[in-house]
């Protein structure tokens, strides 16, 4: 795995479908090969009352990574991610009494997956509680895993097929990350951010 990138691309009132076939035509123009598809999804549990100070947890799945969940536990003072296997899904449903999970918050990203040369990109339709909210493109660098060595070469990348609408800075949460290895948790502390943004703009702030 290399370095992770997320963006988001503006909608301008056309449908999510429509968005993803012009991307996906950008990305066939240059040579990009489909290869399959992929699905990102997150999932958020509040602590019940009985516990004393709430906690959230957000518990997320990636088909890149198909054996694995990834949950982040918000404290309100800091944030511990956590990375295991299949069985935490069983533990989060057997903890039922201590944490709910939010109605009508589940998010997900999910289209279809690219390959051109060392790069990976897979375009996702967004949606939260199947509600379409936004189109987000995801780009990796696969021969790095230091975000500042390769960032302006993924920048100019993503430049090249999605446009001016492109960060001139990394994503926020990369932003002090920049000299440390990637891994596979910081794609998805990428994608629960995005995923909160979609979530406060749908009036479904989750945060604590």
């Amino acid at each position: 795995m290399g370095v992770t990138i997320l963006q988001q691309f503006p909608v301008e009132n056309k449908t999510g479908p429509a968005i993803i076939e012009l991307l996906s035509k950008r990305l066939t123009a240059l040579g990009a090969v489909q290869q399959g598809h992929f699905l990102v999804d997150c999932e958020t549990y509040s602590s019940v009352q009985q516990l004393g100070h709430q906690r959230t947890v957000h518990v997320l799945h990636n088909s890149e990574q198909p054996a694995t969940v990834f949950s982040i536990l918000e404290t309100g003072t800091k944030t511990i991610p956590l990375v295991t296997d299949g069985l935490f899904d069983l533990l989060m449903m057997k903890m039922s009494s201590f944490y709910t999970s939010k109605k009508q918050t589940k998010a997900e990203s999910k289209g279809p997956r690219y390959e051109i040369g060392d790069f990976c990109v897979k375009l996702g339709t967004i949606t939260v509680s199947a509600n379409f909210k936004g189109v987000l493109v995801e780009v990796e660098y696969r021969p790095c895993v230091v975000p500042a060595l390769c960032w302006e070469l993924i920048k100019e990348f993503l430049q090249g097929f999605l446009g001016p609408c492109v960060s001139s800075t990394p994503p926020t949460y990369l932003q002090n990350r920049m000299q440390e290895l990637y891994t596979p948790i910081d794609t998805i502390h990428q994608y629960l951010d995005q995923f909160m943004i979609c979530r406060k703009l749908s009036g479904n702030n989750v945060r604590s």
